[in-house]
């Protein structure tokens, strides 16, 4: 834990309240934004019990503010992640399932690959290697 992580465990700071459009302000350790149909939460840093109502903040927000959700996890600058972060990935995959929707995990970690196949959570959140291309916007027809 970091000398500061112990302020920051008391939780959200009143900065991190819903930032409009349905998004998260971002924080030390996890920053959202919409990329086409997604929403990608991008998390960073060390991942703890002290830290994860952080990310648990950006998740809700992103499970919560679209009817059917589609959101990708990046976890690709995660230095360390516990069982406190898998908890909250499982509570914001659940949330999204109930709306339709899907969360999928980004990782090309190996060590999060271990994480996830130790508890079992592989099968649920198979990693993509990097984020899914964007799919092209809807052209309005042409009036030629």
């Amino acid at each position: 834990m970091t000398p500061d992580a112990h302020d920051r465990a008391a939780g959200p700071h009143e900065s991190a309240a819903s930032a409009g459009a349905g998004l998260a302000a971002v924080n030390p350790y996890a920053r959202s934004r919409r990329v086409g149909p997604f929403t990608v939460v991008e998390v960073s840093g060390e991942i703890d019990m002290a830290s994860a109502g952080f990310v648990a903040e950006h998740l809700t927000a992103a499970t919560t503010g679209r009817d059917r959700p589609d959101v990708l996890v990046d976890l690709r600058r995660v230095a360390f992640f516990d069982c406190s972060g898998l908890r909250v990935l499982c509570r914001a995959e659940a949330l999204a399932r109930q709306r339709g929707g899907r969360l999928r995990l980004v990782s090309d970690q190996p060590r999060i690959h271990r994480l996830l196949r130790a508890a079992r959570l592989l099968g649920r959140f198979p990693p993509l290697p990097g984020l899914p291309p964007t799919p092209p916007s809807p052209q309005p027809p042409s009036l030629n």
